[in-house]
């Protein structure tokens, strides 16, 4: 077996990994409520809106302080749902998986040992064993 037929294979073990599930789940949920996605499209038409605001020659400062209030206000309200807040901690929980299984690959590119490199949770300081910065 080769080693992108062996990626394919690692792909499919994170598609039955709990976590990937757990995410899925989520996002299907997300995507399924009509009024998170409705204030998800008001967040970013505020936000559109405010850049518009922005790159004008004398932005009115009212008005951006209008907007980056009621931006606050629905970004809250998006982030505090509760089917929102399932969803971060699923997308965390399967990034932190990624990261790991691109640590370890990472690792052994640069010689390690398969059978006993760790992955590190957190930033070390050293950009070698990195998948890159979020």
């Amino acid at each position: 077996m080769d080693v992108i037929q062996m990626t394919r294979e690692l792909g499919k073990a994170i598609q039955q990994d709990d976590r990937y599930t757990a995410y899925m789940l989520a996002k299907q949920a997300n995507d399924n409520d009509a009024e998170l996605q409705a204030d998800i499209d008001k967040f970013d038409k505020l936000r559109a809106e405010l850049n518009e605001v922005m790159s004008t020659k004398n932005p009115d400062s009212d008005r951006l302080v209008a907007l980056d209030t009621e931006i606050k206000e629905v970004y809250q309200k998006v982030m505090g749902s509760r089917k929102m807040i399932v969803f971060t901690a699923a997308q965390k929980a399967l990034e932190d998986l990624i990261n790991n299984v691109n640590q370890i690959i990472t690792m052994c590119a640069n010689g390690e040992d398969p059978d006993t490199c760790q992955p590190s949770s957190g930033c070390s300081g050293s950009c070698a064993t990195c998948s890159g910065c979020h």
